[in-house]
């Protein structure tokens, strides 16, 4: 298949543009600056085009001549991240349908019950663009992504190392999560590329290892794992808007990215079901440890 990446440069795009290639398809890469596609390895194996997802034109001429697109694009850096995301799935969905696209397939994040905070509402609006749209749309539902550059990864990592002894663990953070490898990650999206039944080509399928833990218990993984010695300390009547400050300025990473996450804490981020097994890999398809996914990261 010809199959355009979007944000090939990104965590995720980087790692799945060499197992496309592996796979025999033939690779467009899509960047806001082609030339910094030139400065990975597989940067001579990849067609390089412009894309800017504000840029109508960009998208028109980004998708023309494919066969699918892999819509890796989500964006949390300013205050009105979900409108912007939501037009710019809508603008690349036109344009998939006006060049005759088979197929595209959108990386999202779980969707909980409940009232959801901007961070998982946008998910959950772009992934509603790409199914409604006339292409059909697979959507891979995952929960955090265990992976170095992942933001939500990376704000793990940086909170364990850089906060001494006592980690401070607000009381509403006991929810549960569902971690999974960036590797498996990749994986899933090159075998939603050769999903063929139509009952499963315009659809969502939740993704995460095999392994559900509370927050603190995966603080207390990753400090085993990294060898640091901490301490959790359980602090009442922490409001959220606090933490995700607090998280931004010791993590260094954005504000809005940073706290938009931290509202999402209040939610089990679990699967709702195993389709993923039967859809796009085998019954018995075990996904990479969350100690192993860790140490690799």
């Amino acid at each position: 298949m010809r199959v355009l990446v979007t944000g090939a440069t990104g965590y995720v795009g980087s790692r799945l543009v060499p197992e496309l290639l592996g796979a025999g398809h033939d690779v467009v890469a899509a960047s806001r600056d082609p030339s910094a596609l030139d400065d990975y390895p597989w940067g001579d194996d990849v067609e390089h085009r412009t894309l800017d997802i504000t840029d109508p034109d960009l998208v028109r001429r980004a998708v023309e001549g494919l066969d699918a697109v892999i819509y890796l694009v989500h964006s949390m850096e300013s205050d009105d991240f979900v409108r912007k995301d939501r037009e710019a799935a809508e603008r690349v969905a036109a344009a998939c349908a006006a060049a005759g696209v088979s197929q595209v397939v959108y990386l999202s994040g779980l969707v909980p019950d409940g009232e959801l905070s901007d961070h998982l509402r946008s998910r959950q609006e772009v992934e509603k663009v790409f199914l409604d749209a006339p292409v059909p749309a697979i959507v891979l539902r995952a929960s955090m992504v265990v992976g170095a550059g992942s933001t939500s990864y990376e704000l793990l990592r940086r909170l364990s190392e850089r906060v001494p002894l006592v980690t401070p663990v607000p009381a509403w953070m006991r929810s549960s999560i569902q971690p999974i490898a960036v590797e498996d990650v990749v994986l899933l999206i090159v075998a939603a590329l050769g999903v063929t039944d139509p009952a499963d080509r315009n659809r969502h399928v939740d993704v995460g290892g095999d392994e559900v833990l509370t927050y603190p218990q995966l603080l207390a993984r990753f400090a085993e794992v990294a060898g640091l010695r901490r301490v959790r300390l359980v602090v009442p009547g922490v409001p959220k808007w606090v933490v995700g400050r607090a998280c931004a300025r010791i993590s260094g990473l954005p504000r809005t990215e940073v706290t938009s996450l931290v509202e999402s804490l209040r939610h089990d981020m679990v699967c709702a079901d195993d389709a993923v097994r039967g859809v796009l890999v085998d019954e018995d398809f075990l996904f990479t440890g969350l100690t192993e996914a860790l140490r690799r990261s």
